[in-house]
């Protein structure tokens, strides 16, 4: 076997292990990359480096037994609302969605606005609406079955929640061919 040859056949083996190196530290960024908390782990990751990889939180919940809870909000873009609670040593105890459905399932009536914001985190937007003297706040949540975006939204009247309703967002545009 001529040296060329011989060369040709051992790089292989190393390019496609180059490859896979490539592969995998770049799938390793991904799980980093501010939005995506799939590598915070309750009892294992700290809020120290949740800050690190996320950045600061939106807001900060102080919570009676002395935790907190960071929140990471992605309105008015987002579809999620990341809750991420730690303890008095900085440890993660839980990471929530507040927008998931069981959370959203948690707003009821006559609650008031702060304790709506501790659930489900800042609001997309709000619209005061005067002939029902509603003042109505919404949150892009995931998409029903049938693709369409979709808005959670809390009505509050004289200050207190009144009701909770969904609403789809359909295109502004007709489709076309």
């Amino acid at each position: 076997m001529n040296a060329q040859a011989h060369t040709q056949r051992n790089a292989r083996p190393a390019s496609a292990l180059l490859r896979a190196a490539l592969l995998t530290g770049l799938l390793s960024a991904c799980a980093q990359l501010p939005g995506n908390f799939s590598g915070v782990q309750p009892g294992l990751s700290t809020g120290a480096q949740l800050r690190a990889a996320q950045g600061q939180p939106g807001r900060v919940w102080p919570n009676a037994d002395g935790t907190q809870t960071l929140e990471y909000p992605q309105q008015p873009f987002g579809t999620r609302c990341m809750m991420i609670t730690v303890d008095a040593n900085d440890k993660v105890l839980s990471v929530l969605d507040g927008l998931s459905p069981p959370q959203r399932a948690r707003i009821e009536m006559g609650m008031k606005p702060e304790q709506v914001s501790r659930i489900l985190g800042r609001e997309r937007s709000r619209v005061y609406f005067s002939n029902s003297n509603e003042d109505v706040w919404d949150w892009n949540i995931e998409p029903d079955q049938t693709g369409y975006p979709m808005r959670f939204n809390v009505h509050f009247q004289n200050g207190t929640v009144l009701r909770t309703s969904q609403s789809m967002v359909f295109p502004t545009r007709p489709f076309r061919d």
